[in-house]
């Protein structure tokens, strides 16, 4: 399959602190694919490498064919345009309705007509699945998981090609995760998207993630389908694939 993002050999350090040491990894075309680890594992850190929020001190990042390392500030506004970002929090702009939020971008990086994009703005309401009153709503009136949806809209704003997602579940109880993992899935599906998320949610990684890494001491610790993850061998996966959660997780599966 094509590879959309390719990380190669990178090394990042805060002071003397080694956070990546010399980590690889591929990510292709149509797939959720996971960040895990532990706290101060570097999962987060890569994805801002990645979305060029950092910068790593050595080694390669590819996304989409361009080397982040090379690119002018104008060819790295225009990749900036081909992926969409989900923050935890949401980090919705408070000030602003549901539809305002989404139409920031519309209305900052194009030329289209005002009625085109109040169109658009509907029509990412709809695609997530929030109902149509809430573009009238502020972000202090939605619940956490019309939170979630509206941050997620706001991604979809411009097309992406790549979705990145930060802890996408967090917060939710276990119905509203759950919707929410079954929505990731239909968007990639039905958009053609790339999706890359970090998370801690066994759920999710059971069920919607085609493949991950995980991070620990430094390094990646395992890496692949859920199966060649739990066949690793490492304190980390062990204590988070093997853990008492883990093994109901397993068997309610089975």
């Amino acid at each position: 399959m094509k590879n959309v993002i390719e990380v190669r050999d990178v090394v990042t350090r805060f002071g003397n602190n080694i956070v990546h040491d010399h980590i690889s990894f591929d990510i292709c075309e149509g797939e959720i694919f996971g960040l895990l680890g532990g706290s101060g594992s570097g999962k987060s850190t890569i994805l801002k490498e990645i979305v060029m929020l950092l910068r790593p001190n050595s080694g390669q990042i590819r996304v989409l064919g361009k080397d982040l390392g090379s690119l002018s500030l104008e060819e790295a506004h225009l990749l900036r345009t081909r992926w969409g970002m989900l923050f935890q929090s949401g980090a919705l702009f408070s000030p602003l309705t549901v539809a305002e939020n989404i139409g920031v971008a519309l209305r900052e990086y194009t030329d289209l007509e005002e009625d085109l994009i109040e169109d658009l703005i509907r029509l990412k309401i709809d695609l997530v699945g929030l109902p149509r009153f809430a573009a009238s709503l502020y972000p202090s009136e939605l619940s956490g998981g019309m939170k979630k949806r509206a941050a997620l809209a706001r991604a979809l704003a411009m097309d992406p090609s790549l979705l990145f997602l930060d802890e996408p579940t967090s917060g939710l109880d276990p119905v509203g995760a759950q919707e929410f993992d079954e929505l990731i899935v239909k968007l990639r599906d039905l958009l053609g998207l790339t999706i890359v998320m970090i998370t801690h949610d066994l759920d999710s990684i059971f069920t919607i993630v085609d493949r991950m890494i995980v991070l620990a001491d430094k390094k990646i610790v395992a890496k692949g389908r859920l199966d060649e993850v739990l066949a690793a061998s490492h304190p980390f996966v062990d204590a988070f694939f093997r853990g008492v959660r883990a093994r109901q997780r397993i068997r309610s599966a089975s």
